[in-house]
């Protein structure tokens, strides 16, 4: 299938690994150029050498800190000629409403709710003088499957689809779609890592982390490309009476029964 984005510039931010780095790739394989932007900039020149070796897309790279006012200002300025912006940036530390301190919160915060608020903002506005554009935002499905130990993360991210269904329910007026992602557990290398050093604490066996996955639906994780590609679908021209929602992707493990 033609998506019809094929030349288009899209911004993706924490672009360097993870779900971030899978959009970038997935983008790249419909034509799509690209700006990449992350914290590391030896992992982003990384991810757009490869990119670019593999797609023959056009990859720039922007060092930055979204948690930062300044950063994200700087950030908007180069991005003036966006079709796409994919908000993905940032983690937002786990932990009960006692072990989360307040400076602990305010940071994930900043980078992940205020970095996708702040960074909308700025894009939203160039994209409404030009009556088009699309914004997807990588949330969570804590936001809707909330955990009283992923007390900041499941407030945060329920924020964050709210914004979803706020903006993108008069985007369109404009010319401009806003949608998000609610991905679930993802095989990223950051949940791989944690689940090995979780199977060497509890089985003695790194090894065996495979073994936390049974619980799950379907009995895995996501791969990030399969949340890649619901990314891209929503993003494309086939999608493009879809504003103001934010898709699950996640195998139903927000609705699954639980006793």
């Amino acid at each position: 299938m033609d998506l019809g984005i094929k030349g288009k510039m899209a911004l993706v931010t924490g672009a360097s690994r993870g779900i971030g780095r899978a959009v970038a790739e997935a983008l790249a394989r419909e034509g799509c150029n690209l700006r990449l932007a992350a914290r590391t900039r030896e992992d982003l020149e990384a991810a757009a050498e490869a990119i670019r070796q593999a797609h023959n897309v056009h990859v720039s790279v922007h060092v930055c800190d979204l948690s930062r006012a300044s950063d994200v200002e700087a950030l908007s300025s180069a991005a003036n000629d966006l079709d796409i912006l994919v908000n993905n940036a940032g983690a937002i530390p786990s932990g009960d409403i006692f072990e989360v301190d307040s400076a602990t919160w305010r940071r994930g915060w900043e980078l992940k709710v205020f970095g996708f608020i702040d960074l909308t903002r700025a894009i939203f506005a160039r994209m409404k003088s030009r009556k088009k554009g699309v914004i997807v935002n990588v949330i969570g499905n804590a936001a809707e499957l909330p955990s009283p130990n992923y007390i900041a993360g499941s407030v945060g991210n329920a924020a964050l689809n709210m914004f979803v269904n706020t903006l993108g329910g008069i985007s369109m007026r404009d010319g401009v779609r806003v949608v998000g992602v609610h991905p679930g557990p993802t095989m990223s290398d950051r949940r791989k890592r944690s689940m090995m050093e979780r199977a060497r604490t509890e089985f003695g066996d790194a090894g065996r982390y495979l073994e936390f996955e049974k619980g799950l639906p379907a009995g895995r994780s996501a791969t990030t490309e399969e949340i890649a590609w619901v990314v891209v679908f929503l993003a494309s021209e086939r999608a493009a009476h879809v504003s103001g929602t934010s898709i699950r992707v996640d195998a139903g493990h927000a609705v699954m029964p639980r006793s």
